[in-house]
């Protein structure tokens, strides 16, 4: 702090220590937005797609029609007069010709889109590992997975079972239903994942894609639970897709469904690479925990993919299209949410809310980062040295700016845990000079410009907005509520109590001095600016001739 705290007699003040120690577990994600993928066709690009595709198009169309009502016909076989749907595994015949004919069309169909398919290492068989887990995902042409491991189960929306052809090819997969709609349909699937892995063999295998959603395959995101709580060996299955052009990228941001799958069309060939790791079979402490279970297996496929892991998930994508819907750019959403929400014990619910008023603030910015004249705007303050020093505590890599990520943690870590009831107690007292359970415009300034260091701040403004029933004085109900609407205030409290405390704790050094080196009593101390008002009252009492209580009330304050 480069202020002279009030009433100080003009000594310097130590250096302030941060409070908020840049952790390493903190810092900043390697890859700032998984999500996207801006890539566009440069003009012989887009000219050798409309020439290609002039030919190839409408050929590989009628040829996946064809072999798309195949499927249907096969799936549909397979599963006629089976009684008990999705409850009872599809047994015999039935499952051979799933796991033979299905499974040859699905290769059929590649081909004819012109995928040339790349296969590297071994497929486990159902006893070796019930689950395989495959990364990253990136596409809906990973569905190539699902061919070259037999046609295992996989996990799908409810929804996607009454699809026209595709719904009945789907249903004879026998995938785990996710449900909307239910509330438990998280733990239901859980459950279901868990039930068919320690079956004994009686369910087909099951394919998981555990971070959950499409990423532009620059690192592999957060791995949900779901696969690896059964507590049974897994193998890890890796997608490449080493093209020139890329046009199988889908992701939040970026080609649509549509476009891709023209484009990919339109292409000569498609290369993927399919990769079969080594079984990963879980050691009794994985299998106490199944978040270990998941990183471990996550690193390494990572390793082998020489990408970075990241801690970002489905969450961030919904944070990032609630800030689109917020006109701020979609990547401002990004937190990496498992990290903060684990750390910060944060709900999503919360950090959504806190989107919306990072979004008031950064409105005026046009570019989803808060600067220090927002900051100020906001707070309804002038830019000063202590509000400087609260900026630089939010701005975590220092650049002039706060993202959402930096002001999330910044909330979290600084304010919410100063804004208690004791501390807005605390300051309700400080600004009630007069004790009289109320606070007015008067009191409020004094307190402000003393903790700002501002002695000419015009606090009106700001005092309106407090003073809701608008009778001129605060009660401790309107400052409660505006104090927990905006828990920024909360440092500015803390720090002027501070401010405070290190003044009497200079001046009880001053005390156990030899008598010729003691200073004047506080009560005629001269304060460091004759125009800036010192304000005193119980929570930080002057020592003057009536209230010489000594120590124990230092101590005490």
């Amino acid at each position: 702090m480069r202020n002279q705290p009030p009433g100080g007699g003009g000594r310097s003040m130590a250096p302030r220590v941060l409070p908020l120690p840049r952790q390493h577990s903190f810092c900043s994600p390697v890859v700032p937005n998984p999500f996207v993928h801006p890539g566009r066709l440069s003009a012989g690009d887009k000219l050798r797609t409309v020439l290609l595709g002039i030919i190839l198009l409408p050929l590989r169309v009628i040829f996946i029609t064809f072999i798309l009502l195949l499927s249907w016909l096969v799936a549909s076989i397979a599963t006629y007069r089976h009684h008990g749907g999705g409850s009872v595994p599809l047994k015999g015949w039935r499952r051979r010709m799933i796991q033979t004919s299905l499974s040859c069309l699905t290769r059929t169909l590649f081909f004819v889109m012109g995928f040339q398919v790349k296969v590297k290492g071994k497929v486990a068989s159902l006893l070796e590992a019930p689950i395989f887990v495959a990364a990253p995902h990136s596409s809906f042409f990973d569905a190539i997975v699902s061919a070259l491991t037999g046609m295992p189960s996989i996990v799908s929306r409810a929804e996607n079972l009454s699809t026209p052809v595709f719904g009945t090819i789907l249903s004879s997969l026998q995938p785990v239903a996710v449900s909307r709609q239910d509330p438990d349909s998280r733990k239901n699937t859980v459950a279901e994942i868990t039930n068919r892995a320690l079956s004994g063999g009686q369910w087909p295998q099951i394919l998981i894609f555990p971070e959950g959603t499409c990423t532009n395959r620059s690192c592999l995101i957060t791995f949900k639970q779901g696969a690896f709580i059964p507590r049974v060996p897994v193998q890890p299955v890796l997608l490449r897709y080493p093209n020139k052009l890329d046009t199988v990228t889908w992701t939040w941001q970026g080609y649509s469904l549509k476009e891709l799958f023209v484009m990919t069309m339109c292409q000569l060939f498609t290369r993927v690479e399919v990769e079969f790791l080594p079984v990963h079979v879980p050691t009794e402490e994985e299998k106490k925990d199944p978040v270990l279970f998941a990183n471990r297996v996550r690193q390494t496929m990572a390793t082998a993919l020489n990408v970075p892991v990241t801690d970002h998930t489905f969450e961030d994508c919904r944070l990032m299209i609630s800030a689109g819907q917020l006109t701020l750019p979609m990547e401002a959403g990004l937190v990496e949410f498992t990290k903060i929400s684990k750390k910060l014990n944060l709900k999503w619910n919360h950090v959504r809310e806190q989107l919306d008023t990072f979004a008031a603030i950064a409105s005026a910015s046009k570019g989803g980062r808060i600067g220090i004249e927002e900051f100020a705007e906001y707070l309804k303050l002038p830019i000063s040295d202590v509000l400087k020093e609260l900026f630089q505590l939010f701005d975590r890599n220092g650049d002039g700016t706060i993202d959402f990520r930096e002001y999330v943690i910044g909330l979290s870590i600084l304010c919410n845990p100063a804004n208690t009831e004791e501390t807005i107690q605390m300051a309700f007292k400080l600004f009630d000079v007069d004790e009289d359970g109320t606070i007015t415009e008067n009191e409020f300034a004094c307190i402000i410009q003393s903790a700002l260091g501002v002695p000419e701040l015009d606090v009106s403004n700001l005092f309106k907005e407090i003073d809701a029933d608008e009778t001129g004085k605060l009660s401790y109900d309107e400052f409660k509520d505006f104090a927990l609407k905006h828990p920024e205030y909360a440092k500015l409290f803390t720090t002027y109590l501070d401010l405070q405390r290190y003044q009497l704790g200079m001046l009880e050094e001053d005390d156990i001095q030899p008598p010729e080196a003691k200073y004047t009593p506080v009560g005629n101390a001269v304060p460091v600016s004759e125009t800036r008002p010192v304000a005193r009252n119980k929570v930080c009492p002057a020592d003057n001739e009536e209230d010489n209580s000594g120590t124990s009330d230092k101590k005490d304050d």
